[in-house]
């Protein structure tokens, strides 16, 4: 890698590396070498480990008087790789991944691989400088994150949570649809189903349309592995 560059991903990162070699690796995509263990994708396991032990401690000591309910629906949304790749294209650190020649647009990367290439610089950064290091660096880049999401956000709005996810697993955007409504005019209920890419999930029911949408939302998340059903939810 060149001194020039390795010199701007350390600015950028707010680290200096002792061995300079981890950087190369963390931002070299297994497109762009023929031996996959060449590339970044064994910080990628590291990283990913590292990150949410941070978070979870993060949220642990910050959010003292959340249960352990709102605290797992926090860190989900917090790891998600909607939002590492959000933290990684506001560092700009795309710009300096090694991707194989038909992955050349910086645009047309996948969200996944730009979430890959931060777990893969947080697991450089652990293996550098050890976990205080690597603690330092995701807390500095997540904290506004941390301190945005609370206890209303993390339970309430699971379409946004869902929208990420969606796009990571299926490439595609939710769909909302309304199967049913019953009762007087007055005091309706309504029922929603949620299509992903043609693969339609548990509906729900709730006392008006948004409500039933979000309830529908979380029955996606909880069949896609993302939350763990709680038990003060109901189910379509």
């Amino acid at each position: 890698m060149d001194k020039d560059v390795l010199q701007q991903i350390e600015r950028i990162l707010g680290y200096e590396f002792a061995n300079k070699a981890l950087v190369e690796r963390a931002f070299t995509h297994s497109s762009a070498v023929d031996n996959r263990l060449d590339s970044n994708e064994r910080l990628e396991f590291l990283g990913d480990a590292i990150l949410s032990t941070v978070i979870c401690e993060t949220l642990f000591e910050t959010y003292t008087h959340y249960a352990e309910g709102e605290l797992t629906k926090m860190k989900s949304m917090l790891v998600s790789r909607g939002t590492c790749a959000r933290v990684v294209r506001h560092l700009g650190l795309l710009a300096f991944l090694t991707v194989g020649k038909g992955m050349t647009s910086n645009k047309s990367l996948p969200m996944s691989l730009a979430a890959g290439l931060l777990e893969a610089v947080i697991a450089a950064v652990y293996i550098d400088g050890g976990f205080d290091a690597a603690k330092e660096f995701i807390v500095r880049n997540f904290m506004s994150l941390i301190e945005k999401v609370d206890s209303e956000e993390a339970h309430g709005n699971y379409k946004s949570l869902l929208q990420q996810c969606a796009q990571e697993q299926f490439g595609a955007a939710p769909l909302y649809i309304l199967l049913d409504e019953k009762g007087p005019d007055h005091n309706k209920c309504f029922e929603s189903e949620v299509v992903i890419d043609q693969h339609h999930f548990p509906s729900a029911w709730g006392a008006n349309k948004k409500e039933a949408e979000q309830k529908a939302a979380y029955n996606a998340l909880v069949e896609m592995g993302v939350l763990q059903r709680s038990a003060e939810q109901v189910g379509g």
